[in-house]
């Protein structure tokens, strides 16, 4: 069997100019050789073929895989996880993860969550703002939580996103306007403990593998943000809740998410609790990060006693699944 690997490579777009920030979501060097040495590991071949546009390349040479193990983020757009899906999809080459339509949906976190409230999952309440102008109709109560409405890895959400006035909002909004070129969230501040959970399988055999609850160290700001996300190792610690009841709640909001977005082979669900304990679906990572070191969906499996090898192997199995109709 043939498994193409299609991926953002960041050494490749850092050596184009592009900055730190603006390849946050793209993978290592490390991260792909882990996941090729984990397809030779399943008992495929790997082969590798890089972002959309090598992937057109590769095609129109007529190269052809059994299956694509896909992981590109894409560089512009809100559509731009939708990009290598849609072109497998042309070719009718099967490929693991989530199809066009949920990695354009979740990438765009108001659209995920009018779908998440539509199945009667608890999620904050929202606005979005395209310019300052729209915050005069923003009638949400302080304080708030304000982020790029189609970002990932903590980009553009930082100490100022909570923000506990209307000087506040119009100074967050303009700044994030004017960075990201994009909507803005707005939510309701959720001020509980924030968990992301780890999900494998699909339909009936979708399960939980395992949840981390984010422990941002008390010395720096509670904020999981970019800069957090980047410095982990000294800022951040990953614990696992100690509360069945908790873990259950949890659980169980982060698997409906799943199923009600249709997500699909594995996945990330990212879930915070607000002013009562209540778990709150915040977002999902359809194309979850695959570091071997430091991505949360490794270090789940990690502490449920899953090997990296055995993860990538899980949704191999699982889209390989799906093409033979089980």
């Amino acid at each position: 069997m043939r498994i193409g690997m299609t991926y953002d490579l960041r050494s490749d777009y850092l050596a184009l100019g592009y900055s730190e920030a603006d390849t946050a979501e793209f993978d290592s060097d490390l991260t792909i050789r882990a996941i090729e040495d984990a397809i030779a590991a399943f008992g495929a071949l790997p082969v590798r073929i890089g972002h959309a546009r090598a992937l057109i390349n590769s095609l129109e040479h007529g190269e052809r895989w059994d299956l694509v193990f896909n992981i590109a983020e894409g560089l512009q757009g809100r559509s731009r996880e939708a990009q290598v899906p849609a072109i497998l999809e042309l070719y009718g080459i099967p490929y693991t993860f989530s199809d066009p339509l949920v990695c354009a949906v979740t990438l765009d976190k108001a659209v995920t969550k009018q779908l998440v409230r539509s199945h009667g999952l608890p999620t904050a309440d929202f606005a979005v703002a395209r310019s300052v102008e729209d915050l005069a109709s923003v009638a949400l109560p302080y304080p708030l939580f304000a982020k790029p409405l189609a970002e990932g890895t903590g980009k553009g959400i930082s100490t100022a996103s909570r923000v506990g006035d209307t000087t506040e909002l119009r100074r967050t909004v303009a700044a994030l306007l004017q960075e990201f070129n994009q909507p803005v969230l707005i939510e309701t501040y959720l001020p509980g403990r924030e968990f992301t959970v780890g999900i494998t399988g699909n339909g009936a055999q979708a399960n939980v593998l395992g949840m981390l609850e984010v422990l941002v160290q008390a010395s720096h700001d509670a904020v999981y943000s970019y800069e957090n996300k980047e410095n982990w190792q000294k800022l951040v610690h990953y614990g696992v809740p100690g509360e069945p009841e908790v873990a259950q709640a949890v659980s169980q909001l982060a698997l409906a998410s799943y199923h009600a977005l249709d997500c699909r082979d594995a996945a990330r669900v990212d879930i915070r609790l607000d002013t009562g304990g209540t778990p709150n679906f915040l977002e999902v990572n359809p194309l979850p990060g695959l570091n071997p070191i430091h991505s949360d969906l490794p270090m789940i499996a990690y502490r449920a006693g899953v090997t990296y090898r055995e993860l990538i192997g899980r949704v191999i199995q699982a889209a390989l699944a799906r093409q033979d109709g089980a």
